[in-house]
């Protein structure tokens, strides 16, 4: 973690803004963070770290990979860090475009198949993939190599990626008419306007399927309801908006999509323990 060396900041997260990679360093475990995964893949090298949506819960350790290929708000904590063993990681953003322009030249059915379409998934971090992050990251440090060498690397990133054991996933995600992708255009039609009322029998005509199967797989693929995952992204919007605004709570408040304020504070207080007034000024003093 040298480039945090470099920057004089000794622990928290760091965007690189030359490759678009995250660097993660913290010192002990941390509370409980709610936020939205896009797709992106993690590599976990030192310490560990639970990841819990809806129903489902995640402990991602070093020497592991998460993949997440849908938009996803999530529950996290670090469990496994110390200041001589600090919890470290780096996040890789997908290119969905990217990945769709490789995969007819995969061949199909390459990767592990797996029975489970939940959208995020853990694997061995394989070397290679490692090496080529390095590389990367190398790559993007110079201004002649960011230009030529680069983006050959990042096509290698999300190749492998197809080629390894999530490949087969990662597939259906990309073609479309397959469950994956019908859920992830859902996905984004809710994302697209968090104020607009969620009708699952509406959203479910858009994307082509029955309303009974639609919500079936929205569950497996997101660990939640439609309504919980426009709710869960409502109020991440929400804490992100009394972050950098001077907003009326109010204001924020029907801004997503609440009718009520008084409900808004309530379902705001059960989701992050704190009022939005009160989160408003614990997040300024962070």
């Amino acid at each position: 973690m040298g480039l945090m060396d470099r920057t004089g900041l000794p622990q928290g997260a760091l965007a690189d803004a030359d490759s678009g990679m995250n660097f993660l360093r913290f010192a002990a475990p941390s509370p409980q963070q709610a936020t939205v995964y896009r797709p992106l893949l993690c590599l976990i090298l030192q310490g560990a770290k639970q990841v819990s949506a809806g129903a489902h819960n995640l402990t991602v350790a070093a020497g592991q990979s998460l993949i997440v290929s849908h938009a996803l708000p999530v529950v996290s904590r670090i469990t496994e860090a110390t200041p001589e063993a600090p919890y470290v990681a780096l996040v890789f953003p997908l290119d969905l475009d990217l990945l769709r322009g490789l995969a007819a030249s995969v061949p199909t059915a390459r990767g592990i198949r797996s029975h489970d379409p939940f959208s995020i998934t853990l694997c061995p971090t394989d070397p290679a993939m490692q090496d080529a992050l390095t590389r990367y990251f190398d790559h993007c440090a110079d201004d002649e190599t960011r230009q030529l060498l680069a983006p050959i690397t990042r096509q290698e990133i999300h190749a492998r990626l197809l080629l390894g054991p999530h490949g087969d996933a990662l597939q259906k995600l990309l073609w479309q008419e397959t469950t994956a992708s019908r859920i992830f255009q859902a996905t984004r039609v809710i994302q697209s306007d968090l104020s607009r009322t969620v009708v699952v029998g509406e959203l479910a005509d858009r994307v082509g399927m029955s309303q009974s199967a639609f919500f079936e797989n929205f569950k497996a693929v997101t660990g939640t309801s439609p309504l919980q995952y426009q709710k869960d992204l409502r109020l991440l919007h929400a804490r992100d908006a009394l972050r950098a605004s001077d907003a009326k709570v109010s204001e924020i408040a029907f801004r997503v999509g609440y009718e009520s304020s008084a409900q808004f504070s309530r379902e705001y207080a059960r989701k992050f323990g704190l009022s939005p007034r009160q989160d408003r000024t614990a997040l300024a003093a962070e």
